[in-house]
């Protein structure tokens, strides 16, 4: 295993990169801890799959470096960087059986047959292929091939990393969640360094010790599933993550109020913001209380999903999200109230800090 340090590094595809937005990847400094779970969240185009093209070896950085413990390995070829990745769709030799396709790595490094036999059938076990061993993969559905795939990368123990680009696109919802509580197991057994591709939040919560979240090219932040959900450094964060997403309500801020069109909100502090900054108040469903007090709201649609409801609504103009418990009571003059701890200020889309 090894420590991932990435040293302000930028990508472009364009050959003589000048303005920021000709950069796919704009700078990223940051290390991934020795034996930590990581996952790249963000959407399609945003930049995950370059950065982690540029970890594997499969791109070269236009900036900055790349190293692996101590080692400086930017411009090394992604063999001789001891990684083992995963694609999002399925890379294997249809014409080997499941089992040589999973002793491949280890027998073109000379592992001894009997650790091959050991190791594979561990990962066999791990996958659940074992009846499918002497399978040929050519005759396997997608979502095997990508189970025969996965197996391929973690059949390793001497690799450095193991990268998964969204490994799980073409296998089934059950069948995803078995797998990923599998990788979790594997993690927490040998403590290899993960860094796990995706565009579902779902996956990325669930697997990773810390989530990065890309928009636009760049992270926007680093943090624990618990982190992001309860202090958006971004307003992307506060909409991608949740759901429903974070309401995020254009505010103006007088000293410590709020006033979101004809209403007051009042705040622990004063934020910090500079003059001329577009400001918004960022308050999850989850966090916005359904009652008799408060500030008047006009309800549009309630959806009952189980043990919640949402419930759709307007106040002062502007469309906001809460999220209601299966008994609780929706009035017929309904109002609102916001949790003073669960607010956050953003200005030009940033968290701001606040005074005192």
């Amino acid at each position: 295993m090894a420590r991932i340090n990435l040293d302000h590094i930028r990508h472009s595809y364009m050959e003589k990169p000048q303005a920021p937005s000709d950069y796919a990847l704009k700078e990223v400094d940051h290390v991934f801890e020795d034996g930590g779970a990581y996952a790249l969240l963000g959407p399609s185009g945003c930049g995950k799959t370059t950065l982690l093209n540029i970890i594997s070896g499969l791109l070269t950085p236009s900036h900055g470096r790349i190293l692996l413990g101590e080692r400086d390995v930017t411009r090394l070829r992604t063999e001789d960087r001891n990684i083992a990745q995963v694609f999002q769709f399925p890379v294997i030799y249809d014409t080997m059986t499941v089992f040589d396709n999973l002793a491949f790595p280890l027998r073109n490094r000379h592992v001894p047959e009997a650790e091959v036999t050991r190791k594979v059938n561990e990962i066999l076990d791990v996958i659940d292929l074992k009846s499918m061993a002497k399978r040929k993969a050519q005759g396997l559905t997608a979502d095997l091939k990508q189970k025969v795939s996965l197996g391929r990368g973690l059949v390793r123990s001497d690799v450095n990393a193991i990268l998964f680009d969204e490994p799980l696109t073409v296998i089934d919802p059950h069948m995803k969640w078995l797998l990923r509580a599998q990788l979790k197991l594997l993690h927490r057994q040998f403590g290899y360094t993960m860094v796990y591709v995706t565009h579902d939040q779902t996956e990325a919560l669930t697997f990773a010790d810390k989530v990065v979240v890309m928009y636009d090219g760049g992270v926007v932040q680093i943090g624990t599933p618990a982190e992001l959900f309860e202090r958006p450094s971004h307003t992307f964060v506060g909409y991608f993550i949740g759901s429903p997403g974070m309401n995020v309500l254009p505010a103006k801020i007088e000293g410590a109020n709020a006033l979101i069109g004809d209403q007051t909100v009042e705040l622990s502090a004063a934020p910090v913001i500079a003059p001329g900054a577009k400001t918004e108040l960022g308050i999850r469903p989850e966090f916005v209380r359904l009652g008799r007090e408060g500030m008047p709201i006009t309800i549009s649609k309630v959806e009952d999903i189980g043990r919640t409801k949402i419930v759709r609504a307007m106040l002062a103009g502007l469309p906001i999200t809460i999220v209601a418990q299966e008994d609780d009571e929706i009035p017929a003059d309904p109002r609102i109230t916001f949790d003073p701890a669960a607010m956050s200020i953003y200005a030009d889309s940033w968290r701001v800090k606040t005074e005192g």
